[in-house]
């Protein structure tokens, strides 16, 4: 019985076939869910490196990135008032470089991972730029801290993006707590509906999504945005990252 469990959780991080002592798990079932339940706290709760992650957007040649705050004042009340992460600090919009309408925004946000976003955002955007059409105006790119996802349509709003791109960290789990997603949104602006976003989760290779995966299907989530004009439930991305336009029988998108 221990060869076929061994064998099984060769294959997956679920915890599963734990084994018992008494009534209660191993000591060493229980050591483990202990130390991951340290990082997916830590995860939560440690602040992003931001001159690191700065310094590492440099290298890609989209401009100077800007640094924004949410709301938010502190990390404690960033998780117990998601709505303030949801809407940018007064007056830190000003502080956006816009050269007027841009195609794609980036924003990266720490969420409820910076772990996730120190580890993958930016070599995800290495695999993703050189994917883009040559024509795709790209603006400089924004951090921003005590984010949440929709903090994203103020960014781009701001800007003028036709499409803003927002990598953020992943609430963890007890197996994943360097989880990174990236959410899509056609024509940004504060108050639009999570059903008009698309979203590529779990990106964290080896155990999750690989970067160059996820870039591929970004790239075409994209191409996909720009000729429908729409993202979100309008919009899904098919088998390879190719994306699928869903038509009804008049011959209109829905």
């Amino acid at each position: 019985m221990s060869d076929f469990w061994t064998l099984l959780r060769a294959t997956t991080p679920a915890r599963i076939g734990l084994g018992r002592a008494g009534t209660g798990l191993t000591t060493q079932a229980v050591l483990e869910a202990g130390a991951a339940h340290a990082l997916a706290r830590d995860a939560v709760h440690l602040p992003l490196d931001v001159p690191s992650i700065v310094a590492d957007l440099r290298e890609l040649d989209l401009g100077e990135p800007t640094v924004i705050a949410s709301a938010a004042p502190d990390r404690a009340t960033y998780l117990t008032r998601p709505d303030l992460g949801r809407t940018p600090a007064p007056g830190v919009l000003d502080e956006l470089r816009s050269s007027g309408q841009c195609d794609l925004a980036i924003v990266v946000a720490d969420g409820l991972s910076a772990t996730a976003v120190t580890t993958h955002a930016v070599s995800l955007l290495a695999e993703l730029l050189p994917l883009l059409d040559a024509a795709t105006a790209v603006a400089a790119p924004v951090v921003a801290t005590q984010a949440r996802v929709a903090l994203g349509d103020h960014i781009g709003a701001a800007l003028g993006a036709r499409l803003v791109l927002v990598l953020i960290g992943e609430r963890p789990g007890l197996s994943s707590s360097d989880s990174l997603g990236a959410y899509l949104t056609w024509q940004p602006r504060p108050g639009v509906l999570d059903s008009r976003r698309n979203c590529v989760s779990n990106i964290r290779p080896p155990a999750g999504l690989d970067h160059a995966t996820a870039a591929r299907t970004l790239a075409a989530l994209v191409a996909g945005a720009r000729q429908l004009e729409a993202t979100g439930v309008s919009l899904k991305a098919g088998a390879f990252g190719r994306p699928e336009i869903e038509f009804d029988q008049k011959g209109t998108h829905r």
